[in-house]
């Protein structure tokens, strides 16, 4: 199926696989590129070092194109760029707009830029800024989200800018990518339907909790880092929503002392950071200090398997998923249905 996607980024299928932080690593985005689909490295809970280690390693186990997502807040922003660029990544994501300046240095190499956006202001932006193409995500979609749903916003970014625009939110099936290609879209993002899989390296125990969710199950909450976050509702989540404002900010301290040895970012560096997510979203400090306890109440989940202790970004979508496919059984049978589909529509 050729469409303006699979025509800029090399890839035979317009899906794509979104960077979801702890669950993109080398493996599933080499199995997703294998598949035909673009794998998206997710780069904001690794190092520099780790990023070009990650790089390479995905390039070593696929010849197809693949990309990295990047903070395009994030302090060493222009350090990851170079890293790309030397290392001869096809396509670069950006979780919030990237600079102008970014996507010039960016595009001038070569590299194809994909800015991810929940409104159409943001996606009119970019798209003057020099963006290749957009992914608009919807509220139905896992993560920070906004209140405006796929079927809504999806139409309005199609009407409003020139380049491909990229459907997110909702999606995890062949009717869903015919629906989002009629929409004008050129393709379709999955998040949760890609964690989801064989290939992922989410522990068993986690996957069981997103598999028994049914969609009701799927809230939006802003009591982990002062943001609307979509995830499974679970013990932790209504337990974070009934703590007072100190306790979030101890807690807040001790996640962020142990994500910055982690990552090996120093307190400066953070501080640089957090005054530029003030800067862009207009933040209070407070919400700066629970925006740094994510990465690591992420990776109590989604690496340590941790059910209790972790938090379970998660689309919609995942109250009607019930198998782990692998990302080349997915992928086939999106597509697979998808023509199907469009051959039982009616014509003229």
């Amino acid at each position: 199926m050729d469409t303006a996607l699979t025509a800029l980024v090399g890839v035979r299928h317009p899906i794509v696989q979104t960077g979801m932080g702890w669950v993109a690593g080398p493996r599933l985005v080499s199995a997703v590129a294998d598949a035909g689909a673009l794998g998206i490295l997710a780069s904001a809970t690794m190092s520099p070092d780790r990023l070009r280690t990650a790089v390479r390693e995905v390039a070593a186990r696929t010849d197809a194109p693949f990309g990295v997502n990047l903070r395009a807040d994030a302090g060493d922003a222009a350090e990851r760029v170079r890293i790309i660029i030397e290392e001869g990544v096809r396509v670069a994501s950006f979780a919030l707009a990237p600079t102008r300046e970014l996507i010039a240095r960016l595009k001038d190499a070569g590299v194809v830029v994909i800015p991810s956006v929940g409104a159409r202001r943001h996606a009119e932006k970019v798209a003057a800024w020099g963006a290749d193409a957009v992914v608009v995500q919807g509220g139905e979609g896992g993560g920070h989200t906004g209140e405006v749903a796929t079927s809504v916003l999806l139409p309005q970014v199609v009407d409003a800018v020139e380049i491909p625009v990229v459907a997110a939110g909702g999606f995890h099936d062949g009717r869903g990518l015919v629906a989002a290609l009629a929409y004008g879209a050129a393709g379709i993002a999955m998040g949760t339907r890609f964690l989801l899989t064989s290939d992922s390296t989410v522990p068993a125990a986690v996957k069981a909790r997103y598999l028994a969710a049914a969609v009701t199950d799927v809230t939006v909450t802003t009591a982990v880092d002062g943001l609307p976050h979509r995830m499974l509702r679970s013990e932790l989540v209504d337990a974070l929503e009934r703590s007072g404002r100190a306790a979030a900010l101890v807690r807040a301290v001790r996640h962020a002392a142990a994500f910055r040895r982690l990552s090996g970012m120093g307190w400066a560096r953070m501080a640089r950071d957090g005054r530029a997510m003030r800067r862009g979203r207009e933040l209070t400090w407070s919400q700066v200090l629970l925006a740094a306890t994510t990465p690591m109440l992420l990776k109590a989940s989604m690496v340590d398997g941790r059910t209790d202790t972790g938090v379970m970004a998660s689309g919609q979508v995942a109250g009607v998923i019930d198998d782990l496919p692998s990302c080349a059984e997915l992928v086939d049978r999106v597509m697979a249905q998808a023509e199907e589909v469009r051959a039982k529509l009616p014509v003229g």
